[in-house]
């Protein structure tokens, strides 16, 4: 071992900056085997990007769960373990991102680990996955969201899509078109909790699928053309690139709309591949022309 002396017990002090040569950020999320989302979609986008992912896997899963079944082993007991010996590396993140946390105990334990982790150099992203569609996930109480929320408020940029956004803000959600004064006063509701930067994503928008963007009270719209229906993973897709561009120093505005067209390159080859839509998007096809 090259920092043991096989003749002694005693292990040579590693420098703390040994193993920070290179950017990296912490990913705090499942880790699902098929089905592309959570950690399996951010590992190859961030590398991708000239970044190194290290993941901190909430949960693991033999698929996602948008299939009819699937075998979950639930982290949460190991989490505070595995971040110690993070700590024991003395590892610094350029970027912490997390994604869907499934108790309140994982939120209390993503909180800590961003306190412990981040510096003054970390960008902190959170996307608080807790409903869609007008409606929260079963899984999520009133007091579950008010973790997430309390997470939000550590976060340098949040991803909320629109319902998400309503729960953190307490603002009732309706369906139809939401207007500019709407999207704002949520946006800037959603930024009071913390986070300078806001995009609220996958609004609905006719024919049309709209991010709108918050940044230190400068606002802008990203408009797409709707692609089919719903897929798995393209938030984690999303949220990924946009924690890349952010520690590799790009505008918020550029790097919405370069993940939002990835994606619909992305949704359109899987529509060409007949991909089920619970398989996710075939982002593979596409990943040698992110830049």
């Amino acid at each position: 071992m090259p920092f043991n002396d096989p003749n002694n017990k005693k292990k040579t002090v590693l420098p703390d900056d040994l193993h920070n040569h290179q950017k990296k950020i912490a990913v705090i999320n499942d880790l699902t085997g098929f089905g592309r989302c959570s950690v399996a979609v951010s590992l190859p986008i961030i590398s991708e990007m000239g970044i190194q992912c290290c993941f901190l896997p909430t949960a693991v899963l033999s698929n996602q769960t948008g299939f009819d079944s699937y075998y979950l082993y639930d982290f949460t007991d190991h989490f505070e373990a595995y971040a110690r010996e993070w700590e024991k590396l003395k590892l610094r993140f350029n970027g912490i991102a997390t994604g869907f946390l499934g108790s309140m105990q994982q939120a209390d334990l993503t909180a800590s680990f961003i306190r412990r982790f981040r510096d003054k150099t970390t960008f902190v992203l959170v996307d608080p996955v807790m409903g869609d569609n007008g409606k929260r996930y079963p899984v999520f109480s009133d007091q579950h969201c008010e973790k997430i929320r309390e997470l939000v408020a550590l976060s340098d940029l949040t991803t909320p899509n629109l319902t998400e956004a309503c729960i953190l803000t307490g603002t009732d959600f309706h369906d139809g078109f939401w207007s500019e004064d709407e999207l704002f006063s949520l946006a800037e509701k959603t930024a009071s909790l913390g986070p300078s930067k806001v995009v609220i994503s996958g609004i609905p928008d006719g024919d049309f699928v709209t991010n709108y963007i918050y940044d230190e009270g400068e606002t802008g719209r990203d408009r797409k053309p709707r692609l089919g229906g719903s897929r798995n993973g393209t938030g984690d897709i999303f949220a990924s690139i946009l924690i890349a561009d952010a520690v590799n120093d790009r505008p918020l505005k550029e790097s919405v709309q370069k993940a939002s067209s990835f994606i619909q390159k992305c949704i359109k080859r899987s529509l060409e591949l007949n991909i089920p839509p619970e398989d996710g998007v075939a982002f593979e096809e596409e990943l040698k022309n992110l830049h």
